[in-house]
């Protein structure tokens, strides 16, 4: 008795159905995330203007930035210098590389766990989106997160003297912690792809 063609497909249960159907519940949390990325992008703009009218001598500006970026000296600031410059574009970066890190998880997420994309031949399609996966999202993850703590432990570091000494040491901890469990996800992934090649 000849073994149906692999091209034919086979009918599913209702219950079957339903449960590969259930994936759309993601739908909400994604279009979410969407929303979050709307208020970055907002709020790099209000801290972008405020960094160009302090700029041009506006102090109101000026002390809104100091604030924000919870810098502290003994000295009164009256207009800006390369310390806090510095601070407010770090923490500009690194609004911009957690939005990076919403829109892995929102396309790459998306394409995994929901509905294909159908992006094939489209210009701007991403580079990495062609061979994402499960294991490569959760590699890219990891590589966004320790970037995103390498960004905040720069900042501490500039900002130093208003952090205890415990801040700064356990901010050097967890962001090792990220390293390393980065570089075990990434080992276990290619230990997996040697074992399915393998096979």
């Amino acid at each position: 008795m000849s073994k149906p063609s692999s091209g034919v497909k086979r009918a599913t249960s209702p219950l079957n159905n339903f449960i590969f159907a259930s994936r759309w519940l993601q739908l909400p949390l994604y279009l979410g995330l969407i929303a979050a990325q709307a208020v970055y992008v907002f709020h790099f703009w209000v801290e972008l203007v405020h960094l160009l009218e302090a700029a041009f001598g506006n102090q109101h500006a000026l002390q809104l930035l100091i604030s924000s970026i919870g810098y502290k000296t003994d000295a009164a600031i009256t207009s800006l210098n390369e310390t806090v410059i510095m601070l407010v574009v770090l923490g500009l970066i690194d609004v911009v590389m957690i939005s990076n890190l919403l829109i892995m998880v929102i396309v790459g997420g998306y394409e995994t766990f929901v509905s294909r994309l159908n992006l094939e031949g489209h210009p701007d399609q991403p580079e990495w989106l062609d061979h994402v996966n499960a294991s490569v999202l959760k590699v890219k993850l990891g590589t966004a997160i320790i970037g995103i703590s390498s960004i905040h432990l720069l900042k501490t570091f500039i900002n130093a003297a208003n952090y205890d000494e415990k801040v700064l040491m356990w901010q050097t901890i967890i962001h090792i912690a990220f390293l390393l469990s980065a570089i075990a996800i990434a080992y276990a992934d290619r230990l997996m792809s040697h074992h399915d090649k393998a096979h």
